[in-house]
């Protein structure tokens, strides 16, 4: 990926934290996208003090038009890890209509806009390029309490099979990561009950939920032209979740 630059949103920490480096330490040039400055600064000189190459992006990517002025500023980026993502467990019934929304604006509206103006400026330059949308095992199944955060992979899947066909006669792919469980800042106490623990475990052939370094060869792999002949596909990272 020499020369390459890579795009990385919820860059400074957990899965998008590692993407970067996996990124960077390929030869990607990554730009670290997320709304902490300081976390954004620290990240970017961390690439750089291991001989990488990192643009700091201090954006909100909910905020459809900073993504837009953002990525016309930064130049085309031909690849994309679209990251960021959040969730708030609770029954249906006992969902109030602020976590919806915000669950939803940054799942699948912010995944959206990032993806728009990354393939504008893809089709603008004329280059290929690949999309990896950061999806889950929970867009292929159900969970409990998840009644949201499943709708919005689940629609992170549909937008990604039908972007594929969109934009794959330029050369441009499109693909998700569908992790399971991975031990981050955002999942880190839920992960500590041992009821919690006990059921995960129960659905996972490896016996263990995953770290974000687990996803990186997928990341490497979907970025590179190692996986030129692949888009539209799930890469399932889920340690057997789905396979029953």
């Amino acid at each position: 990926m020499d020369g390459r630059r890579a795009l990385v949103t919820g860059g400074s920490r957990g899965i998008g934290q590692a993407a970067v480096l996996a990124l960077a330490e390929a030869g990607a040039h990554v730009i670290v996208a997320a709304r902490n400055s300081a976390e954004v600064g620290e990240m970017c000189a961390r690439v750089r003090a291991q001989g990488g190459h990192a643009t700091p992006w201090v954006v909100d990517v909910t905020d459809s038009a900073a993504v837009t002025e953002g990525i016309a500023r930064l130049g085309p980026v031909q690849i994309l890890v679209n990251n960021a993502g959040m969730n708030r467990p609770k029954l249906m019934t006992e969902t109030p209509d602020e976590d919806l929304d915000a669950i939803i604006a940054l799942n699948i509206k912010a995944a959206f806009y990032v993806a728009r103006e990354v393939v504008r400026g893809l089709l603008e330059a004329g280059l290929p390029g690949s999309l990896i949308n950061i999806s889950s095992q929970m867009g292929h199944v159900g969970g409990f309490r998840r009644t949201v955060y499943c709708a919005t992979k689940h629609a992170v899947e549909g937008m990604t099979k039908a972007l594929a066909w969109e934009v794959g006669p330029a050369g441009i792919r499109v693909n998700t990561i569908c992790p399971t469980f991975i031990e981050t800042d955002m999942t880190r106490a839920m992960l500590q009950d041992p009821a919690f623990m006990e059921m995960v475990h129960s659905k996972i052939a490896l016996g263990r939920v995953g770290q974000p370094q687990d996803l990186m060869g997928a990341v490497v792999f979907l970025a590179s032209d190692a996986s030129a002949m692949v888009t539209g596909s799930a890469l399932m990272v889920d340690g057997g979740w789905t396979a029953i």
